[in-house]
């Protein structure tokens, strides 16, 4: 049994729901009343932000979210990136945390993959020396 999921946005605010992005002319609340796929605007990471390995990563799992029909194509690449991302990455701290992400990935629970992704931004910037960054959107 699913349960209600309310969700309020602001006047021009976009919401990406299962493949179709639409856009509030006002402030509104939905009722999701059924499973959905959705992504809201502050969650969305732009192609140009795609800068590092694990933001490539964020990319590529949100496009799973946002483009349902292509899904499969989306997580065969998921897990394509993640191996090469063990690779480069030696700190424990990092690869258990990608670990984490391939599990929540294979489990279909690529919100929560998306969020811990957003909490290894700054460990990511760190590792590779990146300073003065755009600090990663709010979860």
């Amino acid at each position: 049994m699913s349960k209600t999921m309310r969700l309020s946005l602001r006047a021009g605010e976009k919401i990406y729901l299962n493949g179709a992005v639409l856009r509030a002319d006002r402030k509104v609340t939905l009722e999701i009343l059924n499973d959905a796929t959705f992504l809201l605007e502050g969650h969305v990471m732009q192609v140009e932000e795609t800068a590092t390995p694990l933001r490539q990563l964020y990319y590529i799992i949100q496009s799973m979210l946002m483009d349902p029909a292509h899904a499969a194509d989306a997580r065969a690449l998921c897990y394509r990136h993640l191996a090469g991302l063990f690779q480069a990455f030696s700190n424990a701290s990092m690869l258990m945390s990608l670990d984490e992400v391939g599990r929540l990935v294979t489990e279909e629970r690529c919100y929560d993959a998306l969020r811990a992704l957003r909490g290894l931004f700054p460990l990511e910037d760190a590792i590779m020396g990146r300073t003065g960054s755009v600090p990663p959107k709010a979860a």
